[in-house]
């Protein structure tokens, strides 16, 4: 694992991949040379290191985040954040969402990071969750259910009338 050397800038933007989707994402999170750390803790047995979730700071026009984006755009690898924070901040953010329990307190994994899970779930937060889940993130980003553009999710602007809707949600088209 990569580690942050120094402060992210003003706005860093990062992907949150999902190893369980595809074989190959957690061999080009290993090799992509970017600053990267796994969402789990601890020593994990080494089928569950391949399936993890993994955030990313990337770096634009860097060849590595280029091949992350075409190798996985349109298949649900992950979604995007755009945050301040230091990566390792960021990260303990993160591991917050990771566990949650259902209607009979049962822990399950919850799969935010996917973003066919993010698409559903962001709209139907309350103002409170919204501000939990926020915290240092800016903006959450996912590809769309046809994957021809990005959804862009933000919290409203605090000059924002009242009945401004609390998460503003921009689709962005593709290049």
């Amino acid at each position: 694992m990569r580690q942050a050397t120094e402060e992210a800038p003003t706005s860093a933007l990062y992907a949150i991949l999902d190893g369980a989707r595809a074989p190959n994402i957690h061999r080009l999170v290993l090799t992509c040379g970017l600053t990267q750390s796994c969402l789990y803790a601890g020593k994990l047995p080494p089928e569950l290191v391949e399936v993890a979730p993994y955030l990313v700071q990337l770096r634009p026009g860097a060849p590595a985040t280029e091949q992350l984006l075409a190798a996985g755009w349109g298949k649900s690898w992950g979604i995007f954040v755009q945050s301040p924070a230091h990566p390792d901040a960021l990260r303990r953010h993160l591991r917050r969402f990771l566990k949650v329990k259902d209607a009979n307190g049962k822990p399950l994994v919850f799969r935010y990071y996917d973003p066919r899970v993010l698409r559903v779930y962001l709209p139907t937060c309350t103002d409170d969750e919204l501000d939990f889940l926020f915290g240092p993130i800016e903006q959450f980003f996912a590809e769309s259910e046809d994957g021809g553009s990005m959804l862009a999710y933000a919290r409203r602007p605090e000059e924002a009338p009242l009945d401004a809707p609390p998460l503003t949600v921009l689709p962005t088209p593709l290049m």
